[in-house]
């Protein structure tokens, strides 16, 4: 039975960008930076080709609770062809443009709490802890589940980062210092959970 040929195209974006070997590098920066790896998913889209990598993680001082951080790279197939084709109309000592990214979502969410922290104040110490390097978004969530009851609030915090394809085939690290920003995070909210969950 005849083979089908591969298209040399995709071997050069896997050339460029090796996406499990960028994931296993986040795997490894996280346990770098005090996190243990609990668990890891990998789904692609049979139609579109599409892929997310989800890893769950720990701080390795908090590994029976009350903290989870879980962490998304999406990763769209046609931003890998449009910078292949970047890369292959470029001399080789040229880079190539910094216009092409992956996604890279951050969320901690801790347990549910009555009645739980103030969302304007948890902001703000949030802020200079992050800072311009991590921007975080604070959402609360409040259920009843009686009207007689005190309402349960649950809190996640979700950071967004773009991961340049261009610094990644150039073989930089774009990793480091969002772990690092990542566990100031995660100590600053173990810290307050203990007040928080009494």
């Amino acid at each position: 039975m005849p083979t089908l040929p591969v298209a040399p195209t995709s071997l050069k974006v896997m050339a460029a960008i090796d996406v499990a070997g960028f994931v296993a590098d986040l795997k490894d920066h996280a346990v770098t930076h005090g996190f243990h790896v609990h668990d890891e998913r990998h789904f692609v889209e049979t139609y579109s080709l599409r892929q997310a990598w989800e890893v769950d993680l720990h701080p390795e001082d908090a590994c029976g609770g009350p903290l989870d951080l879980h962490i998304e790279l999406d990763v769209d197939p046609r931003t890998l062809l449009a910078f292949e084709d970047a890369v292959l109309g470029l001399p080789d000592d040229v880079d190539p443009p910094d216009e092409f990214h992956f996604p890279l979502v951050l969320t901690w969410s801790l347990p549910a709490m009555t009645p739980g922290p103030d969302l304007l104040r948890l902001t703000l110490d949030l802020s200079s802890v992050g800072g311009v390097e991590l921007p975080l978004e604070v959402t609360a969530t409040d259920s009843l589940a009686s009207p007689v009851e005190t309402a349960e609030r649950r809190i996640t915090i979700v950071a967004r980062r773009a991961i340049s394809l261009a610094q990644v085939a150039r073989g930089e690290d774009p990793l480091c210092d969002i772990f690092e920003r990542g566990r100031q995070v995660s100590e600053y909210l173990l810290q307050a959970a203990d007040s928080w969950l009494g």
